[in-house]
């Protein structure tokens, strides 16, 4: 039989119908294929709904390829790929900033108020509280547990009706009040956030801790107090 030229139709559909994830645990890298989300099984995959999210729910940030790849925990190839398809679709537009290529949403697409509605519902608690908990002083370390986490790190169940939050540190309670209320607005369900001091979780040892550290989390800070800079780390400090 003769060879037959593979085109780059054909390679980056079989990328897309393998794809795989990276972890890092103790030391060890492990692969896992990633497939259609729980939170939201339309999509292929997990980091695909993570840049979606990053992208289309900041629709006045401009973000670079790199930015978002360290942002999502994924490859700047993914990245790359899934912009160059939301840019075709219209959903993107992108510009060269030297030799760094910026992308924003484009809220004129029709498409885009629906969509971004969509993932605000399932990807969008990631993305929401960790814009706006970025600034917020006296935070050590935060992060989503509960249900959503669950679904997140595909752990089958019902869709979650709230969203829960540690915060581990002293930031002002006013200003964690506000952070609520808005992203309450953004992600149309209740926000319940925990606040605990830095001291206090550490001497923790009763049955919420322990439930906590044994459960599925989805960070949302990244500092040295952080156990890991990869996204969808299941053990909280």
């Amino acid at each position: 039989m003769a060879n037959q030229h593979v085109g780059a139709p054909f390679l980056a559909a079989t990328i897309d119908a393998c794809i795989w994830c990276v972890h890092k645990t103790n030391g060890s890298v492990h692969f896992m294929k990633q497939g259609a989300p729980l939170l939201l099984p339309l999509l292929r995959t997990r980091s695909q709904g993570d840049i979606l999210a990053a992208v289309l729910l900041e629709p006045d940030k401009e973000q670079s390829l790199t930015d978002l790849a360290r942002l999502v925990g994924t490859s700047r190839l993914t990245v790359l790929r899934e912009i160059d398809r939301l840019e075709d679709a219209g959903l993107v537009s992108t510009r060269r900033f030297g030799n760094t290529r910026l992308a924003r949403a484009r809220t004129d697409n029709p498409v885009y108020a629906p969509l971004a509605e969509l993932l605000a519902v399932t990807f969008g608690p990631l993305a929401v509280l960790r814009g706006l908990l970025a600034d917020v002083d006296g935070i050590e370390h935060a992060f989503i547990y509960g249900s959503w986490a669950a679904r997140y790190h595909e752990r089958p169940g019902s869709v979650p009706g709230d969203i829960d939050v540690l915060v581990i540190g002293n930031p002002d309670r006013d200003r964690l009040a506000d952070i609520v209320e808005e992203a309450e607005k953004a992600l149309h369900r209740e926000v319940n956030v925990r606040r605990v001091s830095a001291s206090a979780w550490a001497d923790d040892d009763g049955p919420f801790k322990r439930t906590i550290t044994s459960s599925p989390i989805v960070e949302l800070t990244e500092n040295e107090h952080s156990p890991s800079k990869t996204r969808g780390t299941s053990s909280p400090p």
